[in-house]
């Protein structure tokens, strides 16, 4: 009676199922060797490998699938202008999505996108920035619940010291989104420079358990709770806050 089939020969076998099914364009069967491959061999660098390309070549498939059945879909030209996007050519990529918005102005995600892109820019002016933020504007009309576009309209806030402003985006932002840290460092952050101490301990201490290895989170929160009179928390944070400024500067990774 023959033993149980060693795992190098599984893994031969999986690897030659996912080559054969792709040169064949068998999608269904390259999606379950896929999943075969990544539950047996999820830690095995050269089937990592082979998967990063299946999965690449099944996304190229699909877009080329998605440019011949849709040319002039809207999701077709958002994909090329993300594509364009990537490369850095940003005067093509803006065109795609001006041309999505000339056919859709109510598009959802599309002026926040253009909006980005306008601020991806090098040297952006502050005409450019004043016509990103207007792209955020209208997003937020067409979709209230984009927490994107409500953090960055924060940031043009902070930016421009309109600090009452940025408190109000950057707490839309998290609240809409209970996972976005970098809302409730801008929202708490904001607080600390309004001197509202008491206020910012809540969305700082959310910043800090979401991203426990970012200083700014600590070093904000040691100056609310010091200013709030919690001297022993404010002193293990700014304690933190050492260390891992420490560790970004000598490239330790941080403590476990």
């Amino acid at each position: 009676m023959s033993g149980p089939i060693p795992a190098e020969t599984k893994k031969r076998i999986g690897v030659a199922g996912l080559r054969c099914s792709l040169t064949v364009d068998d999608r269904d069967s390259t999606v379950d060797f896929i999943r075969l491959l990544n539950k047996q061999f999820s830690q095995d660098p050269d089937v990592l490998f082979i998967l990063v390309h299946a999965y690449s070549d099944l996304s190229t498939r699909t877009a080329q699938d998605l440019a011949r059945n849709a040319p002039q879909s809207i999701a077709a030209h958002k994909l090329n202008a993300e594509a364009l996007e990537m490369q850095g050519k940003w005067e093509p990529a803006q065109l795609e999505y001006e041309g999505i918005i000339a056919k859709d102005p109510n598009a959802s995600g599309i002026h926040f996108l253009l909006g980005r892109l306008l601020l991806s820019q090098p040297g952006a002016s502050p005409e450019t920035a004043e016509r990103a933020k207007q792209e955020f504007l209208k997003e937020i009309q067409i979709d209230p619940n984009n927490a994107g576009a409500q953090y960055i309209l924060g940031e043009l806030a902070r930016r421009d010291e309109q600090w009452d402003e940025a408190v109000s985006r950057f707490s839309q932002a998290a609240t809409l989104d209970s996972n976005f840290a970098e809302a409730y460092l801008g929202w708490g952050s904001c607080l600390v420079t309004l001197k509202r101490y008491e206020a910012a301990i809540a969305p700082l201490r959310a910043a800090e358990r979401l991203q426990q290895g970012n200083p700014a989170a600590h070093y904000n929160l040691a100056v609310a709770l010091s200013r709030t009179g919690k001297k022993e928390e404010a002193d293990k944070e700014y304690a933190i806050h050492r260390q891992l400024t420490e560790n970004l500067t000598t490239g330790e990774a941080k403590p476990e």
